[in-house]
Formats: C-alpha cells, sequence, structure tokens
C-alpha cells in the first residue's frame, strides 16, 4: 500500500517541534483545518480516552464527529475516526496522496519551499482533509507531543481540553511537571474556554495562569462535574478512566452540546480492558503505572502479589519506576519485546523486571508468554503491544486484515 511506505519514509525525518511545515503543507491544500471546529486535547495521560468519550458523546446528539488520536494499536487507520469507525483504505490513501502532491508541486515560476513533513505532520494533514471533506460538526483532535508546537496546534479550537500531567518525554518537554504543563497549556487559544481535569496544584496554577494570560474562560473539571453523572453502564475500567470521564463531563457541559449519555457507548481498547482472566492495558510511563495500580487495588480481591505480569517496553521509557510501581502486585513476570525499533529485548525487560523484585522469564513470542499464562496475567507496557494482545485474545474489535504495529512503520509491511 503506497501510503504506508510513503509514510514510512518519512520517519527519516524524525521528530521536528514547530508549526511552520504544516502551516505552509495546509497552505498548500487550502487550509482544510478552517473547514471544521474542533476540541483540541492535550495532556500526558488520558488525552485518548477523552477524546473517545467526547466523540461518543457528540455522535449520540446526532453530529458528524472526526476523531483523530494516535498511536494507534493495530492499523494505521485506528488513528483517523469518523462516524465511530476508522476510515477505510481507500480514504486513507486518496488523502495520504494529496498531502503528498501538495508539498511538492513545481508548477509555476517559484515551485513551493515547503519543509518535508515528518511522519506525524503528514498524519495530521491528513486527518485535516478527511474530516474537511466529510464535512464533519466537529473533529476532536489529540495532540501528539507537548502542545505549544505539535501540528495539531494549527487547529480552529472551540473547547481546549488539558487532561493529567505528568512526567514523560521530558527530554522534549521539560524535567518538571510545571515545564511540561507550560507547553501543553500552549495549546490554549484567547477567547477559546479551556477545561482542566483533575491535576497537582501546580499543574493547575501553570494551566490557569495560561488561560487568564491569553484570555480564555478557565474552568477546572472537578468544580463543575462528577462521577456521579455517568450514565449507567459506562463501560471503561479503572479509577483512572472515570476520572478521564469526568474531565469528558466537563467539557460538554463547557460546550454546550453532545449527550452525556453517549458515554455509556464509548469504544477504548487496550485500558484497563479485561479479556476473560486477562487484562490488558498501555500503561508505559510512571503516571500511567500509578492509574493502572490504583485500579487494580480496586478489584475485589486485590490481587496483591498474585499476577503474573507480561510486558515489554520501549527504551525511552523509565521501565525501572513503572516495574517497581506495578511489583507489589506480581508475582512471577514474562518479558517480551514489542514490534517497535525502540523495543528493549526480551532479555534487557527480564533483566529490569528481576531488578524490580519480580521473578522473570524472558519469552521469544507474546504467543507463548500468554500460553505460559492460561490463568491469566496484566499485560502492560506499550499501547503496540496491547494491541497485539487483544488480537492474540480475540478482542480487537475492528476488521483486521494487516497489523502496522510499530511506531517505525516499515514498507516491508504494506
Amino acid at each position: 500500500m503506497k501510503f504506508l511506505e510513503d509514510l514510512a519514509a518519512r520517519r527519516r525525518f524524525g521528530m521536528r517541534p514547530g508549526l511552520d511545515a504544516i502551516r505552509g503543507a495546509c497552505a498548500a491544500l487550502g487550509n482544510p483545518q478552517k473547514n471544521f471546529r474542533a476540541i483540541h486535547v492535550a495532556g500526558t495521560n488520558g488525552k485518548g480516552a477523552v477524546c473517545a468519550m467526547l466523540d461518543s458523546a457528540l455522535r449520540f446528539a446526532g453530529l458528524r464527529v472526526g476523531r483523530y488520536t494516535s498511536p494507534h494499536l493495530v492499523k494505521l487507520n485506528e488513528r483517523f475516526f469518523l462516524d465511530g469507525r476508522p476510515i477505510d483504505d481507500a480514504t486513507l490513501e486518496a488523502a495520504s496522496s494529496r498531502v503528498s502532491k501538495s508539498i511538492c508541486r513545481p508548477d509555476g515560476p517559484d515551485p513551493q519551499k515547503i519543509p518535508d513533513l515528518t511522519f506525524f505532520e503528514a498524519l495530521t494533514a491528513v486527518a485535516f482533509l478527511v474530516y474537511a471533506d466529510a464535512k464533519v460538526d466537529c473533529a476532536v483532535l489529540e495532540t501528539g507531543l507537548g502542545g505549544r508546537l505539535d501540528a495539531t496546534n494549527v487547529c480552529v479550537p472551540e473547547l481546549c481540553v488539558v487532561t493529567r500531567i505528568g512526567l514523560d518525554h521530558c527530554d522534549w518537554l521539560g524535567d518538571t511537571v510545571e515545564k511540561i504543563a507550560a507547553e501543553k497549556a500552549g495549546i490554549i487559544k484567547p477567547g477559546v474556554p479551556v477545561v482542566l481535569g483533575e491535576n497537582a496544584p501546580e499543574v493547575r496554577a501553570v494551566v490557569e495562569a495560561r488561560a487568564k494570560e491569553v484570555g480564555a474562560p478557565f474552568f477546572y473539571a472537578p468544580d463543575i462535574a462528577s462521577a456521579a453523572d455517568l450514565p449507567r453502564g459506562f463501560p471503561l475500567a479503572g479509577t483512572f478512566n472515570r476520572e478521564n470521564a469526568v474531565t469528558a463531563l466537563a467539557a460538554l457541559g463547557i460546550l454546550g452540546k453532545g449527550d452525556a449519555r453517549g458515554l455509556a457507548n464509548v469504544v477504548w481498547p487496550g485500558r484497563f480492558q479485561r479479556v476473560g482472566k486477562f487484562i490488558v492495558d498501555g500503561a508505559h510511563n510512571p503516571p500511567a503505572a500509578r492509574a493502572l495500580a490504583e485500579a487494580l487495588k480496586a478489584l475485589a480481591p486485590c490481587p496483591t502479589k498474585n499476577l503474573a505480569l507480561i510486558a515489554g517496553f520501549c527504551g525511552d521509557k523509565d521501565v525501572g519506576e513503572v516495574l517497581s510501581i506495578l511489583a507489589p502486585f506480581v508475582e512471577k513476570g514474562y518479558a517480551v519485546r514489542t514490534d517497535n525499533p525502540r523495543s528493549l529485548s526480551a532479555e534487557e525487560t527480564a533483566e529490569k523486571m528481576r531488578d524490580a523484585g519480580i521473578a522473570a522469564a524472558a519469552c521469544p513470542s507474546l504467543r507463548e508468554a500468554i500460553s505460559n499464562c492460561g490463568e491469566g496475567a496484566l499485560v502492560c507496557g506499550s499501547l503496540f503491544l496491547a494491541g497485539e494482545a487483544l488480537v492474540e485474545l480475540g478482542a480487537y474489535p475492528w476488521r483486521f486484515d494487516r497489523f502496522d504495529p510499530a511506531e517505525l512503520l516499515s514498507a516491508s509491511r504494506a
């Protein structure tokens, strides 16, 4: 598939915070991002879940909604939702082709000099095209990394949302929660309301100060919404998902449209998802691991020191801290390599498990690790691993015809 090959090639441009390239590409495409109103969501953890909840609530009210999130679990198409489902390959191919052609137009005496787009910038331009063409009533857009310099930050928002903020991507965003909060708060626009999910006081101070600076109405979600207002049958387990739901409820209240009853229909796989006796979760950083630990404590009976853990991690994560948070719940561990070029080897992850006090063995495949845990296990450490586990356990909710699991797509997978 040509669009996969093209996107794979864009990985050579690496990561490039800044808005010049995406602005140039959008201008060449006719500024599709100006043809729909957006809800713009940033944060360290929970932003994708909040996007999924808002999408579900808005569609329940009869609106046509696009949703752009990252990463995907199994197929790249999952990043682009329209009418509650991932877009099809033909739509993705057509939009990707238009993006590629727009940034290398030799026509005219002065060819456009648009910096070639990175992987994420190209995906963001694709999303803008898809949602403009579909004439959506609203697009719910999740930032990729940070906010201030994120490619999505050229959208036209009617509401900004900031979810829980913690230490992650410190090499890009800063080494304190205040610095990271300042980057995330960079999505706030003059006059556009902003909702902040439950956070530490120092985070609230930074976000509220930014809102005041630019003249944006500020709302703190726990002050205006409650989990008691969730519809009966809310399907997402875990205390952290109830926190995310409170943020979504607050956002809907400020937005003045959507129907909270739609939260009963939300689908957000791989986040504390129960599949038989397995729990599949994408937790890969310390804040997410702490949220996962709280969710495990809430299980009855609390599974202290009796879980098997199947885990795989990327090497740029604080693996030791994640494992130390989860170790009190784990009796034994099985380490696997994730399908990502940044992944630790199974042997490296097993060693880190042992350092955290977990008796661990390296497994050559996820399938073997699952077979070793016939009575159930917790699977975590990577969203790509969570996706692979859902497929292996027969719980992936959408049509499955290929794997695009690695963050670095390779042409050989196309």
